[in-house]
């Protein structure tokens, strides 16, 4: 029995508190300065306790406490980082990426502790790990293709800066959509090509427009250009939406949505929406990567978490089996407790 097991079975509440510290460095690391209060508030822990546990991880020289607020030291940083893997092996993840593969059938799945429902630093743990996976598969030449979205800026943002390998270009694989520049497809592939010391080019097309201003567009040299580079990607990312909504978020008519939701569309991905067995419901007018295009691709990542995308995983990740998916834990527990309903 190795020393977790024996620590699990003797001391069961070392494992507790060893989460609870690793919790509270990890959100002071990533809203530093921050007070005890707001410290107390995103952890949803009383000011007391945090005043303890802060005390004792300071003596420890994990972190100061100014005038300003909390910082974690250099210190600190090493031991979030060394304690991911621990952290894991806790929580029991690798044998839940064993079962979560076994159940969606595909190539590989990586799992990231917590649930992005609950907790926000979720969210940017998933943008980290999919940084750091996408770098070790990127090689020279590649075209990288990437949607917009929460989750895929917060891929870029983590992506950590430096060249990784020679004509490398990254480029939007839909139009833009939504009203926040920040999370448009263009905006992360321009910040994602900075960050690797890459290429990019950009699509100033809105996704959803009308047949006949999509027939005009398709022409303009410029644009031709950019749907050949998405043709050619060898390297997609990609979020999972839930079709409720994206529908929302694209604007369709309310019938619409009324429709797709009477047919069972739980998921969406490049414009089309499918059931939670992968079937095509709909598919709206978009611009750039179609699904042919998409089951063509060599590499391809979809990143999606919080249980309530768990349905939307399920029916996106039906499409191939060659692929990866990063997802959280919480949306992989429910996946399984779907899979098993539906068993019995």
């Amino acid at each position: 029995m190795d020393l977790i097991k024996i620590q699990k079975k003797i001391v069961p509440e070392i494992i507790d508190v060893l989460e609870m510290r690793y919790n509270i460095l990890r959100n002071i690391y990533y809203n530093e300065p921050i007070g005890r209060r707001g410290l107390s508030q995103k952890l949803n822990i009383g000011e007391r306790p945090i005043r303890t546990e802060v005390n004792i991880l300071k003596e420890q020289g994990l972190l100061n406490i100014e005038s300003m607020g909390m910082y974690v030291t250099e210190e600190g940083k090493r031991i979030i980082d060394s304690l991911k893997d621990l952290m894991r092996e806790l929580k029991g993840i690798s044998n839940l990426e064993t079962r979560l593969k076994d159940v969606l059938k595909v190539e590989n799945i990586i799992i990231v502790p917590g649930n992005c429902n609950d907790n926000s630093l979720v969210l940017k743990d998933m943008g980290k790990t999919t940084s750091t996976y996408l770098k070790k598969i990127i090689e020279k030449d590649a075209i990288i293709g990437i949607t917009g979205g929460t989750t895929m800026a917060q891929i870029a943002e983590e992506m950590p800066s430096g060249k990784v390998a020679d004509n490398v270009l990254v480029t939007p694989a839909r139009g833009g959509l939504g009203k926040d520049v920040e999370t448009q497809s263009n905006s992360i592939a321009a910040k994602l090509a900075k960050k690797l010391e890459a290429s990019y080019r950009l699509l100033h097309i809105p996704d959803n427009i009308d047949k006949t201003t999509l027939k005009a567009v398709l022409k303009i040299p410029e644009v031709k250009e950019i749907i050949e580079l998405i043709d050619n990607m060898n390297i997609l990312i990609f979020g999972i939406g839930r079709a409720d909504v994206m529908a929302r978020r694209r604007q369709l008519p309310i019938e619409q949505i009324e429709k797709l939701s009477k047919e069972g569309a739980v998921g969406e991905a490049f414009g089309h929406y499918f059931d939670i067995n992968g079937n095509d419901i709909w598919e709206s007018i978009t611009v750039g990567l179609t699904l042919n295009g998409y089951k063509k691709i060599d590499k391809v990542i979809g990143v999606a978490g919080g249980e309530d995308k768990a349905e939307a995983i399920i029916s996106v990740a039906s499409l191939r089996e060659n692929m990866t998916i990063i997802t959280d834990e919480g949306a992989a527990k429910k996946i399984i407790q779907i899979a098993n309903k539906a068993t019995k």
